[in-house]
């Protein structure tokens, strides 16, 4: 991971609870996700169905929002926004999200 990807003061980000519903499984790798350095908050959003079929959880970079990236959760029917405030750039929350989603997976 590049130097963009660290924090200054070490600490690890936080995990929002703001829904009492979220995609099976999505919760242990966004605990991973806060344990990277740069990671300042993470916050799931809301929750919607999709016609697709099922399948394993993925989660992808949507778009750049003010701060850090919109991220989308999918699993099965579901799709779940997540919300990352972080110190990175694009590439680098990528591998992080691929290293969460192997470690938890």
């Amino acid at each position: 991971m590049s130097a963009k990807f660290s924090s200054t003061d070490g600490s690890k980000g936080r995990l929002v609870w703001n829904h009492s519903t979220h995609i099976e499984g999505l919760i242990p790798v966004l605990r991973e996700l806060a344990n990277y350095p740069g990671i300042k908050t993470i916050t799931p959003g809301v929750i919607g169905k999709v016609r697709s079929r099922p399948s394993p959880l993925r989660i992808k970079i949507s778009v750049p929002i003010r701060g850090g990236f919109k991220l989308t959760a999918r699993k099965g029917t579901s799709v779940q926004e997540v919300f990352v405030i972080a110190n990175c750039d694009r590439p680098d929350l990528e591998d992080a999200i691929a290293a969460a989603l192997k470690k938890r997976g």
